[in-house]
């Protein structure tokens, strides 16, 4: 039984690494949009089993990164005008509701991890890429989870993640250099410290919108 039990674990935790490895890969780009996803390759990539990374691509398109082109195939998910526009347009609305809501219970609690998670973020910036990208999720769902309302912040949490791989193709232009993030950061932090919904949710949707902008005029419908 014992030994069933390790096994078990065993196959989870390749399961679990395979499935972050992966999910990683496709949001910065490494495993580009549209990419056939086949297991004999991610095998020798990931350095484990197929059952792991079956597993993981099966996770992978729940979470919408990942689709199944036949019974047997997998690619990562095609990016496309239309598609982050509706992300964008989801976003929005959503992240409006859950930020006014949580700025609604606001309490000397939530002000503090709203502070410290901001702070990390900072020090996070000056860091790898995959830190800072941890770090900045952290802080955008920190200014949400105070709404307390589990399952919007569910369908936050995963257009987020829908999000970032736009967020990587608008890095790489003059224009998106142009932005100063930080400041754009604080605007949203200090209006939620003022528990000032208003300006909050103006501050947070311009963000996103700014990208949107910058990246909708880079893509083709």
């Amino acid at each position: 039984m014992d030994v069933m039990l390790d096994t078990e674990g065993k196959e989870k935790s390749a399961t679990h690494g395979a499935y972050r490895r992966l999910r990683d890969m496709i949001l910065t780009g490494e495993l580009p949009p549209g990419q056939k996803l086949k297991i004999e390759q991610l095998r020798g990539l990931l350095d484990t089993g197929a059952s792991p990374v079956r597993e993981a691509l099966s996770l992978l398109t729940s979470d919408m990164l990942v689709e199944r082109i036949d019974q047997r195939g997998f690619r990562a998910a095609p990016v496309s005008k239309s598609n982050f526009e509706e992300i964008l347009l989801l976003r929005c609305n959503l992240e409006e509701t859950a930020l006014r809501a949580s700025i609604a219970n606001a309490d000397g609690a939530w002000e503090d991890r709203l502070v410290l998670r901001h702070h990390h973020m900072k020090k996070a910036s000056q860091k790898s890429a995959p830190d800072f990208e941890d770090a900045h999720k952290v802080f955008h769902m920190a200014l949400l989870e105070n709404a307390k309302l589990p399952l919007l912040l569910r369908y936050c949490s995963q257009l987020y993640d829908l999000n970032i791989r736009y967020r990587y193709l608008a890095a790489g232009g003059p224009s998106y250099k142009k932005r100063d993030i930080a400041a754009e950061h604080q605007q949203i932090l200090d209006a939620a410290l003022d528990h000032d919904a208003d300006g909050a949710t103006k501050h947070l949707l311009n963000h996103y919108r700014r990208t949107g902008e910058y990246l909708s005029s880079q893509m083709e419908s």
